[in-house]
């Protein structure tokens, strides 16, 4: 395998690095301490190709391969992993849903305005009573002559608020199981939608995570996305590809806090000289180092089986898994290294630790990922 990248590939980073330098880096603590969802840099963002990334140019896309899309998100969060999370959902859950499994013409109403960046993309899959049990949702989608009528309710969506198109799961023959589960598409502004309660988080607080309520949500019979009971099925393969972005995330969350901790280390002078020449921190950046080229390699090996066609259930579930875990060692080394400025926000140590807790929850826990991976194991023969 050649593991060195092309020169897109290089010129890729560069300019998405440089963009988020740019437009990203001056707002990032004002934007988390105001939990501030930045509807402005959505233009610019759309002009870099960043909120198409892999998706054909027949529909406005970048049509980037997977490996270039993980590149995208680790460079946005390396600076700013809130920007990174809504980049991501935008294009990994509800903008894929539709490209995966919509007929051309929701590809046309919908997936073309999602990928210029002229609506945002909200995905709804967990609610209250179910998050890693997903299959065990209450939501509910019934027939009314040639309409659906969707009710119940979804929370920690990212967009919820502000998405402009939704792909919503809902139950449609509570008989069948996780296969009586179908996906919608709901449009910001339908009768029967009501935005319901912004989450006041911890980290990535510049990303928008909303409750959305359904109250006999009235929905015409085209805006079923996919074959009616493989809404559930259709989640796993979008939460296989979903899970690649968020192990990108992780990386490049991770590499920011390896930096800043680099570089405080070089500035900060203890007992005369630079921290940096105390073997227990030099330690601390060796190993961060280490398992940030591990995270992405496994990252970038997930990626490049998706691109090829592979199914990545396994590889997918041990990127994010291992990804997310280090990037939270490396976030806390970076606090532990800066010291009582790793505890207060004037230095970018403290956000980095706050952010990266959500990696090991978002799009499956660290527990439901560890289940993947032995489930996968143990059916081969």
């Amino acid at each position: 395998m050649d593991f060195r990248p092309t020169e897109e590939q290089v010129l890729l980073r560069r300019s998405v690095r440089e963009f988020a330098e740019t437009e990203i880096r001056p707002h990032v603590r004002e934007w988390d301490q105001d939990q501030h969802f930045p509807i402005e840099l959505m233009p610019k963002l759309a002009a870099l190709g960043l909120l198409g990334i892999q998706f054909p140019e027949q529909y406005g896309g970048a049509a980037m391969s997977a490996i270039d899309y993980c590149i995208c998100i680790e460079e946005l969060a390396r600076v700013d992993p809130a920007v990174a999370l809504s980049v991501a959902a935008h294009n990994g859950l509800c903008s894929s849903h539709i490209s995966l499994f919509g007929t051309e013409a929701q590809k046309q109403r919908y997936l073309v305005p999602l990928v210029r960046g002229e609506k945002i993309g909200a995905w709804g899959l967990t609610e209250p009573t179910s998050g890693s049990d997903a299959a065990g949702m209450r939501t509910t989608a019934t027939r009314a002559g040639t309409c659906w009528v969707l009710n119940g309710s979804k929370t920690f969506t990212t967009h919820g608020r502000v998405g402009d198109v939704a792909v919503v799961m809902a139950v449609t023959d509570r008989t069948a199981g996780a296969k009586g589960i179908s996906a919608f598409i709901v449009e910001k502004g339908t009768p029967g939608l009501a935005p319901g309660k912004k989450e006041d988080k911890l980290g990535m607080r510049a990303s928008d995570t909303s409750e959305m309520i359904f109250e006999n949500c009235r929905l015409p019979a085209d805006q079923l996305l996919g074959d009616e009971g493989l809404g559930f099925v259709h989640t796993m393969q979008v939460l296989d590809a979903g899970r690649i972005g968020i192990a990108a995330l992780a990386v490049g969350l991770a590499q920011g806090a390896y930096e800043a901790a680099l570089g405080y280390a070089r500035e900060r002078k203890a007992f005369g000289k630079s921290i940096s020449s105390f073997q227990a921190i030099q330690w601390k950046l060796a190993d961060a180092a280490t398992k940030i080229e591990a995270a992405r390699l496994l990252t970038y090996r997930a990626a490049f089986l998706k691109e090829r066609g592979r199914r990545t259930t396994l590889e997918s579930a041990m990127a994010k898994l291992y990804a997310s875990e280090i990037a939270v060692k490396v976030a806390d080394d970076c606090v532990q290294i800066h010291g009582g400025y790793g505890f207060v926000k004037d230095y970018p140590a403290e956000k980095y630790f706050r952010d990266v807790k959500l990696t090991t929850i978002g799009e499956g826990t660290s527990e439901i990922q560890r289940l993947v991976i032995a489930r996968q194991l143990l059916s081969r023969s």
